[in-house]
């Protein structure tokens, strides 16, 4: 089985180099690399040719081109019946690729599959955001995971039959192919040991602007409706009802605090108390103080950008605009 090796990067700088060294650890190396660069203006695809020596590699140049654009891209100049997908900003475990392409070999029938990713932390601040945002593999049902697109192979008939990534949408496109997968292929096979580490963002401002554009690409797609009414319905409805509750002093408002708590942090402390064994307990600390600011910018950056996508749905009306309504049954 022959495979290729797509990705997409734009101004990755240095930093890119953390995924072509990985690439050049692999047990099992592509058969051919193929990146789309959307125009950098770093040395980004500088440093990506400077490794050709060693990979088999072909860099692609399209100003422009927004993610779904440099994968579509990518595949389209691609030769190989297999597809594996990762990202720039990743770490891959040096079995990542020969664990992921696995059950394509054990099993012809297999058409999608589902690799993981894990934090890759260096800092008190990054171990709080991979706890509080990332899931663990505990928290992962195989026949339900919709994966990243930085963790993922398809057969390129699969991914043909529909119809690639959505070049209308900025973010959020890999769930949509996710779903059109799932529609027309059945359940993906699961590899939950081909690995790709991913360094979380660094700073608070960083993740208000990636929170901001996943709830916009929500809003664009007609994704998780329920999920973000739940959050409005906590920090419009439920918050300001507790505060009126603590102000005439009534018993019911710490109950709700408590629980309302818990719901909100058990899950990001959970993870958390699994992955700071590296840090010291100063640093413990400042982690564990770190998780509810954390949960709270995102869930604030979510309810800016969805509307701002359902505005530029009813707007424009890509084609997939209902797909929210075609999901429900995956």
């Amino acid at each position: 089985m022959r495979v290729s090796l797509i990705a997409t990067v734009l101004n990755e700088g240095e930093s890119i180099r953390r995924l072509m060294d990985s690439i050049v650890a692999q047990t099992r190396q592509p058969d051919e690399i193929v990146i789309c660069d959307g125009g950098s203006t770093d040395n980004t695809v500088e440093v990506i040719e400077s490794y050709a020596d060693r990979l088999p590699l072909r860099v692609i140049v399209r100003p422009g081109a927004n993610i779904s654009e440099g994968r579509n891209i990518a595949i389209a100049a691609a030769t190989h019946d297999v597809i594996a997908s990762t990202d720039a900003g990743v770490r891959l475990d040096p079995c990542w690729l020969e664990r992921l392409v696995a059950p394509f070999e054990a099993d012809p029938g297999v058409q999608v599959v589902a690799g993981f990713f894990l934090p890759d932390t260096r800092t008190p601040f990054e171990v709080a955001m991979g706890a509080t945002v990332l899931p663990e593999l505990r928290d992962i049902d195989p026949k339900k995971f919709m994966p990243s697109s930085r963790s993922v192979a398809y057969r390129r008939s699969a991914f043909e039959r529909v119809g690639g990534y959505p070049e209308w949408l900025d973010f959020c496109e890999d769930l949509v192919l996710d779903f059109r997968l799932a529609a027309c292929c059945g359940p993906f096979a699961f590899a939950p040991d081909a690995i790709a580490y991913f360094q979380p963002r660094t700073s608070l401002r960083a993740f208000w602007k990636q929170y901001y554009q996943y709830a916009r690409g929500d809003g664009k797609a007609d994704l998780f409706l329920h999920r973000h009414l739940i959050r409005y319905a906590t920090y419009l409805v439920a918050t300001p009802l507790l505060l009126i509750l603590a102000m005439v002093r009534s018993p019911w408002w710490l109950l709700g605090f408590v629980a309302g708590g818990a719901a909100m942090f058990r899950t990001p402390y959970r993870r958390l108390l699994n992955q700071w064994g590296g840090l010291k307990p100063p640093d413990r600390l400042r982690a564990a103080l770190w998780v509810p600011v954390i949960r709270v910018v995102g869930d604030v950056a979510k309810m800016v950008g969805y509307p701002v996508g359902l505005v530029w749905r009813w707007r424009n009306r890509p084609p997939e605009w209902r797909l929210n309504r075609v999901r429900r049954h995956v």
